[in-house]
């Protein structure tokens, strides 16, 4: 055949350690139809300051593949919430081959076609919390790539219609395909006419939505005469690839022909004609109440022209559990993003006869709805069983109703079907079933009511079991419960949802409680970040001492949103916030920075020249507010306006110490009892904060710095300024009346007036 090769990429994006799905990389690629091979080429390179890090250390990175929806990982192997299923996934782990690039290859032959999802992160690490911009960090970045081989112009069989065919000696196989629409309960290939160097040496296999495999349904044609291939329960609405493949080492040239039925499961007595008119292809019963009055589905595709084909006589044997039932539509009801519900028509309540299956049918649209978790409850009406020993099964299945031919059967699997059991009772009466990240497309419910006796389960009679039914699409599972959060995710045009978990829970749902905080240890962890910023109470009462009194209002700024801020920033249930949390995090910072910025100014005693001193409080918190607006968590936000500050102040001090030529501040006991201590405090808080702090230690290691910084503001802030002694009281005037006194030395403009003599005119 002829082959057309298809590239897509993707750009590169920096993984994240895993901590839960909304911390993974995820990306969506399309693989066309028809498509025998596609390869991914993944590609990983390390970053480290805009250059390649060959000294960042090899980090594994782990990559899962799933066909339909994003994958279900479990990496850490945490507990799934109940009544939970878990889709499978095809998983990969990279390992470096050079110092800052590898490169790994992911094959897959004869594909699904469709949608297919890439999830990539790095191992969990230990949580360090790090200052933003203190050092350049290692990146690790990660890019797919993706080849695709399809064949084009594949014979397309129609059924009931012969299709010859001749295998030259250098040809190996033949590939053709063929439309299975609904209500369809069996396809039979069948290969006539085989005529070859050793009887038919041919193989015959058959697949659902892609070309077969070797590990595909297979029949030898040497050893089965009539070579007759028979696939029950096919998938509606799909393609079925058949691959006829000669047997190596065979000589000659093979002839034969390949024709297909199809078996109508709304008429199991006939095959499906080979031709429908067009309004036969409606997919709604005419009738709820009987189980005959089903339509057919789509008709096939037109025929080509080019092909030879010939009308074969309708002749096919009724087989067991051919016959479909009537499947009840659902209303789909959007009410936001991966919130939908589906209605049941004349429901909820839905009633299950004892002589038929109820089946039902729930569409989720392609791509929009897998992104979400599907869910569905069951809850038996007791009162309508009348003293019954009843139990309704449901089996959900994906593209296909599964209702088994006996009346017994209580499994929800085939030979090539598996779909998920729910059962209730008497004594069960509800039944819950939870699905995330569903595939897309068809998914049908199958109600069965049975009977239990001493051997086993028996048809009942005359007992009609009343079942409540509720489906719907949620974003994650409960919401995430109390203990997490419901995050609404985007990679590129795609949507998903994941839950984000705190206060030490895990798992999927939040409900995996192994490493959960205790209550008593979440309020301990308040308390102590919220209590630590009472050592502000001491600085504040040495500021009021000292006359220092902005000083002090900035220190009960800073008092109070730092407690009501890690008041509200609490990841468990002991949370208490009096304003909105992004208000509290700008005041809690804005207080902290401004803290260190009139302390500073403070110490370079500005305070004789009253309007530069007002001119640098007021610029620093305009600069500050403006800093933390850009980003709060920025190094340079504590950097820079510290280091200007101290700028400032040392500008001060060498003035203060060229001018007196003397060492300032003058004494030693200010440096060895005050200074000193002060600066090794504020020394070991920022240490602590910047290196050694992680999620773990939070608590703990954030209230010491809160102590730390309190305490070296206490130690720092200079003492009172004394008063001029070249400068006296005013005299005045005892009595009635008012003073006007004019320093002429101020008007005249001069610089420094403690220096000159002051004359006043003073008068009455």
């Amino acid at each position: 055949g002829l082959f057309v090769t298809d590239y897509f990429t993707r750009t590169p994006r920096k993984l994240s350690p895993f901590r839960s799905f909304a911390s993974i990389e995820l990306f969506h690629f399309h693989i066309p139809e028809d498509t025998v091979i596609a390869v991914w080429n993944l590609i990983t390179f390390k970053e480290q300051g805009g250059t390649f890090g060959d000294q960042c250390p090899d980090r594994s990175i782990t990559v899962y593949f799933r066909s339909g929806a994003p994958s279900v990982i479990n990496p850490l192997h945490t507990h799934f919430p109940r009544d939970t299923a878990v889709p499978g996934s095809f998983t990969l782990t990279l390992t470096w081959t050079l110092p800052n690039r590898t490169t790994g290859v992911f094959n897959v032959t004869s594909p699904l076609p469709g949608d297919w999802f890439l999830a990539a992160h790095l191992p969990k690490d230990e949580g360090k919390i790090s200052v933003k911009g203190l050092y350049e960090e290692c990146q690790y970045l990660f890019q797919p790539q993706l080849i695709v081989q399809r064949l084009v112009n594949i014979a397309v069989l129609y059924p009931g219609h012969v299709t010859e065919q001749s295998m030259a000696p250098h040809n190996r196989s033949c590939l053709y395909k063929v439309f299975v629409p609904s209500y369809t309960s069996r396809v039979l290939v069948e290969v006539l006419q085989c005529h070859g160097a050793e009887g038919c040496p041919l193989w015959l296999r058959v697949r659902a939505k892609a070309p077969p495999l070797h590990n595909s349904t297979t029949l030898d044609c040497r050893e089965h005469a009539p070579c007759q291939l028979a696939q029950d329960l096919p998938f509606w609405q799909h393609w079925y690839y058949v691959l006829v493949e000669k047997h190596p080492g065979v000589p000659g040239t093979v002839s034969f022909q390949v024709t297909v039925q199809l078996t109508d499961c709304s008429r199991p007595s006939l095959a499906r004609p080979p031709f429908l008119p067009s309004s036969a292809s409606m997919n709604m019963p005419h009738s709820f109440g009987s189980a005959g009055g089903l339509v057919l589905g789509d008709s096939p595709p037109p025929t080509s022209p080019n092909d030879t084909k010939h009308p074969v006589p309708i002749s096919v044997t009724s087989h067991a559990g051919e016959r479909c039932w009537p499947v009840r539509p659902t209303l789909r009801n959007e009410l936001d993003t991966f919130s939908v519900h589906f209605y049941i028509f004349f429901g909820p309540n839905v009633s299950v006869p004892p002589d038929r299956p109820a089946v039902f049918v729930i569409n989720l649209l392609p791509v929009l709805d897998s992104g979400g978790v599907l869910n569905l409850e069951l809850r038996l009406n007791v009162s309508s069983l009348c003293g019954e020993n009843v139990t309704v099964f449901g089996c959900l299945n994906h593209e296909v109703p599964l209702t088994s031919g006996d009346n017994t059967s209580v499994t929800c699997e085939t030979e090539s079907l598996a779909g998920f059991l729910l059962s209730v009772n008497a004594t069960a009466s509800l039944s819950r079933l939870r699905i995330p990240y569903p595939q897309t497309g068809s998914w049908y419910l199958s109600l069965r009511s049975l009977c239990a006796t001493d051997h086993g389960f028996e048809p009942c009679t005359n007992v009609t079991a009343e079942v409540y039914l509720r489906a719907y699409l949620s974003p994650c599972i409960n919401d995430c419960g109390i203990y997490g959060q419901c995050k609404l995710l985007r990679t590129n045009n795609y949507l998903y949802a994941a839950c984000e978990c705190k206060a030490g829970w895990n798992g999927w749902g939040c409900t995996d409680n192994t490493e959960a905080f205790s209550y008593g240890f979440q309020l301990l962890s308040t308390l102590l970040l919220c209590l630590s910023n009472v050592m502000f109470v001491p600085p504040v009462a040495i500021a009021v001492r000292s006359h220092y009194l902005l000083e002090a209002a900035v220190y009960i700024f800073t008092m109070f949103f730092s407690t009501f801020y890690h008041a509200c920033d609490q990841p468990g249930i002991v949370v208490f916030c009096i304003m909105e949390y992004d208000v509290l995090q700008f005041c809690d910072f804005l207080g902290s920075l401004m803290s260190v910025w009139v302390t500073v100014i403070a110490m370079a005693r500005l305070q004789p020249i009253v309007k530069q001193a007002s001119v640098l409080y007021l610029l620093g918190a305009m600069l500050l507010s403006m800093a933390l607006q850009m980003d709060r968590h920025g190094l340079w936000n504590l950097l820079g306006p510290s280091l200007f500050a101290l700028g400032i102040m040392a500008v001060a001090w060498t003035a203060r110490t060229i001018r007196r030529r003397h060492c300032y501040p003058p004494t030693w006991k200010r440096w060895a009892f005050y200074l000193c201590p002060g600066a090794l405090i504020a020394a070991a808080a920022v240490l602590l904060y910047a290196f050694v702090e992680t999620e773990e230690n939070y608590f703990y290691i954030h209230s010491i710095w809160h102590l730390l910084i309190a305490g070296s503001v206490g130690f720092l802030l200079p003492p009172r300024a004394k008063p001029s002694r070249r400068l006296g009281p005013l005299p005045r005037r005892k009595g009635c009346g008012y003073q006007l006194c004019i320093n002429e030395q101020e008007e005249l403009g001069l610089v420094d007036p403690a220096v000159a003599s002051i004359n006043s005119i003073c008068t009455s």
